[in-house]
């Protein structure tokens, strides 16, 4: 069938191309998603249903790149893809968007009006997935995670019904669906606050290797900062392609002001020599079209350090007026989250590649045990499947959690009946370095 053709050939990676649901289910409104919820969580018992115990996977923007998690084999995928609606009210103060968005149509609804909201950093990203993982937008310092800045939760809980979840309204589920990812329902609709928003300074300088030394430098610097500028993001990547045999060093540096060079950036824009050099003043349109990576054939290795200093970790804080589920002490002062993604084309290095990723992960979780700068959290969006982001945010946070999921999801539908979803865990893990390892095509796009 096309249209079931069309949605698997729009993932992201070849992992999740590659299985085959039974059915796909795309809900045009909130209402097909309530009677898709309503039909599946009949069938919750695999003794009574033909389709895999009725089990389910929700897509937002199909961008998790591992097997599994908004693809399934053999059950019922919801693709949410054409619940995709920006609206923004009359003030211009909320913008109301479709779980199954991409940032793309968000950004290009808001730069004409002049107004920007904390929100993904490449252009296809989905909506749903990366807010209901916390989600880093280039507007931290200033705002906190993604999901500090939504006041609305539109969601369809697991007997078909639709509640909103806010600082008035079932606050403990809009509490928990700030990191807690898909299990309490599925998120239907999004409401932000957004702020006044002009042009800004960003782009990405290439630099060559012999440059790590100062770029190291730089961004400890930075992050180490007593007062880090609010204004500054700063995304540090180490790539290896492996075609060419090639180490070269990226800085995504980002001003959210209209400021030709700023000085906080310059320990990064002087580095030189330079491979290539993008920066401009520039939009979020403009910014996340350009963050939209084509295919690389062969191997391709990143390294990937972003700044995590308190002045991010504080917006969300157990303290903070609207608090989030991600578990993050601002007290532990400044932090680093780290990233390695490695992308391929042969499936047959598939254990190979695993095996490595996971061999670097464990020798790092080491030296920072062994120097005495180990973090026990992990980010749900950079989570490998056999990591536990959840469970890293801490035994309170938790049990608020697993109660939250009782009391809206009782039957633990969402917890059963879809595997891969980043189900809870009382497991604490033992590093900060994420993993993310998929296959690409070597032709077309991720």
């Amino acid at each position: 069938h096309v249209a079931y053709n069309l949605s698997l050939s729009t993932y992201w990676s070849q992992q999740e191309q590659s299985l085959t649901p039974f059915c796909i289910v795309s809900p045009q409104d909130t209402q097909d998603v309530s009677r898709a919820i309503e039909v599946l969580s009949r069938y919750q018992d695999a003794a009574k249903s033909t389709i895999a115990g009725c089990k389910f996977a929700i897509r937002g923007a199909g961008h998790t790149p591992w097997a599994g998690s908004p693809n399934i084999d053999g059950g019922v995928t919801i693709d949410m893809t054409s619940i995709n609606t920006v609206n923004l009210d009359r003030a211009k103060t909320i913008v109301s968007v479709g779980a199954g968005a991409r940032w793309s149509a968000v950004y290009r609804a808001l730069d004409a009006v002049g107004v920007g909201v904390a929100g993904g950093r490449v252009a296809n990203v989905g909506v749903g997935g990366l807010v209901t993982g916390g989600g880093m937008s280039y507007f931290a310092p200033r705002y906190g995670f993604v999901c500090d800045q939504v006041v609305n939760y539109e969601i369809v809980l697991a007997n078909g019904t639709t509640v909103n979840a806010n600082a008035e309204n079932n606050s403990d589920l809009w509490f928990a669906l700030k990191g807690g990812s898909n299990n309490f329902g599925v998120v239907t609709r999004f409401d932000f606050k957004t702020f006044p928003q002009g042009k800004f300074r960003g782009g990405t300088i290439c630099n060559s290797i012999d440059t790590l030394p100062a770029q190291v430098q730089a961004f400890v610097d930075l992050n180490s900062a007593s007062n880090y500028d609010t204004n500054v993001a700063v995304i540090n990547t180490y790539a290896y392609a492996g075609p060419v045999g090639l180490w070269t060093v990226a800085n995504l540096l980002v001003y959210t002001e209209r400021k030709v060079n700023p000085q906080v950036l310059r320990p990064f824009t002087d580095n030189k020599p330079q491979l290539a050099n993008t920066m401009r003043l520039t939009n979020l349109s403009d910014l996340t079209a350009e963050q939209t990576f084509a295919n690389t054939p062969g191997l391709l290795y990143t390294l990937v350090f972003q700044p995590l200093p308190s002045v991010i970790t504080s917006h969300g804080a157990a303290n903070a007026c609207s608090p989030n589920a991600l578990g993050l002490d601002p007290h532990a002062g400044p932090q680093v989250l780290a990233l390695q993604s490695i992308q391929w084309a042969d499936a047959n290095d598939d254990g190979i590649i695993n095996e490595a990723a996971r061999s670097i992960w464990a020798q790092a979780d080491e030296l920072a045990i062994r120097i005495g700068l180990q973090r026990k959290w992990i980010y749900l969006n950079y989570a490998n499947q056999d990591q536990d982001p959840i469970g890293s945010y801490g035994a309170q946070n938790v049990a608020k959690l697993q109660a939250t999921s009782k009391k809206y999801n009782p039957t633990g539908l969402f917890q059963t009946n879809v595997p891969e979803a980043s189900s809870f865990s009382t497991r604490l893990l033992l590093n900060r370095i994420a993993i993310m390892v998929w296959r690409i095509r070597c032709h077309g796009r991720i």
